[in-house]
């Protein structure tokens, strides 16, 4: 009977491999049983994550979308323009830190995949 909740990483990629968005399920709940380490996993994503978002408004001209559900913990950004080399630098330096909390952490907590679009 597992009660942890999965934060479910989907990277959108385009047909030259860039990152043009991500999607996450479950980063903001925490089941009322909770696990060493989920709450760990849960604030680390949550902080790569909005700080990526952030520093693509102050610090790139590059337009973008995102939908945030705080009850089920949905975050999806995507890019509405052409991704400039600083959003580009951006979101692989996201992917990077995601990536090593999923070797640090991996199932139960979080998994990444990655989606052509």
């Amino acid at each position: 009977d597992q009660c942890l909740i999965m934060i479910r990483v989907t990277v959108m990629v385009d047909s030259e491999q860039h990152y043009t968005g991500i999607q996450m399920l479950g980063h903001a709940g925490l089941a009322d049983d909770h696990q060493d380490g989920q709450e760990i996993v849960c604030a680390a994503v949550s902080a790569l994550t909005f700080n990526m978002a952030n520093s693509v408004e102050q610090f790139t001209e590059d337009s973008f979308e995102v939908d945030q559900e705080e009850k089920t913990g949905a975050f999806c950004f995507r890019f509405t323009s052409d991704i400039s080399s600083g959003s580009q630098l951006l979101m692989n330096s996201l992917i990077f830190g995601l990536q090593n909390i999923e070797e640090e952490y991996g199932e139960p907590y979080i998994k990444i995949r990655f989606k052509e679009v």
